[in-house]
């Protein structure tokens, strides 16, 4: 079942995404060679609880962390660490805000350093393809013509969109309906409505779209080992068109 959000839940909502978006800001200015992703988690779980929030991931199915933190081929749900990131990484810190027990999430990813021109074309890429979606998230409009945009200009940019992992409805509850594909036919899927509130968040490969997971359960990497980049916002659909929680 979806779950419409009333205007009030939906300010609630962009009060925890204002929070999350001003620590991935502080974030921004953490990454560089040297910096470990253990001293992100750490710093961003310090943030949250400094303004008033908990960190939703922790806990969640087991999972240890305030951050999931994914380098270079880790697609998603990749561990915080003691190693220390290098010149020439990419890195996606992606995080959940709890706030007086309503909800926002978003993924950025970083360049760490100087890193190749493959490299920075696919975090613009993949920054725009979330862009691309958004702009179909409007009152009328099918789940399927978000996952469409997305698709149609990422392949034409040459990287893949992956499959597995995937949007959703987002409110009280980490994962509610509907889901968001990031790939697939427009003009399908649930009818978006006033008052509904998602997550998209395409992750782009440079290789071949599919996955393979870690010992661990959780961390996702790329199949060939080639790079993976993510971007994602948290939003609400309204009369005035598609509102970003997650967006100072």
């Amino acid at each position: 079942m979806i779950v419409i959000k009333t205007k009030e839940e939906i300010n609630n909502m962009r009060k925890a995404g204002i929070i999350l978006a001003s620590c991935h800001q502080e974030i921004a200015k953490l990454i560089k060679p040297g910096i470990t992703t253990d001293e992100i988690d750490q710093f961003a779980e310090k943030f949250m609880l400094e303004h008033g929030a908990t960190p939703e991931q922790k806990g969640y199915n087991g999972y240890r962390f305030a951050t999931c933190a994914s380098i270079n081929d880790v697609i998603c749900h990749g561990f915080p660490s003691a190693t220390a990131l290098k010149d020439g990484d990419i890195v996606t810190i992606d995080m959940v805000v709890n706030l007086n027990g309503w909800l926002a999430d978003s993924a950025w990813s970083y360049a760490v350093g100087k890193v190749s021109d493959e490299a920075r074309r696919l975090l613009n890429v993949t920054e725009q393809s979330l862009y691309k979606g958004i702009e179909q998230a409007v009152a009328g409009n099918r789940i399927g013509d978000i996952s469409n945009a997305i698709q149609v200009y990422a392949e034409a940019e040459g990287f893949s969109v992956v499959r597995e992992f995937i949007g959703h409805g987002i409110g009280s509850q980490m994962h509610e309906e509907p889901q968001v594909p990031h790939y697939g036919p427009p003009g399908r899927g649930p009818r978006l409505k006033e008052g509904m509130v998602l997550t998209i968040e395409p992750m782009l490969n440079v290789g071949a779209w599919k996955s393979k997971l870690d010992s661990d359960g959780w961390t996702a990497r790329t199949i060939d080992g080639k790079l993976s980049a993510q971007y994602e916002h948290t939003l609400a659909i309204t009369e005035d068109g598609p509102f970003i929680l997650t967006k100072l």
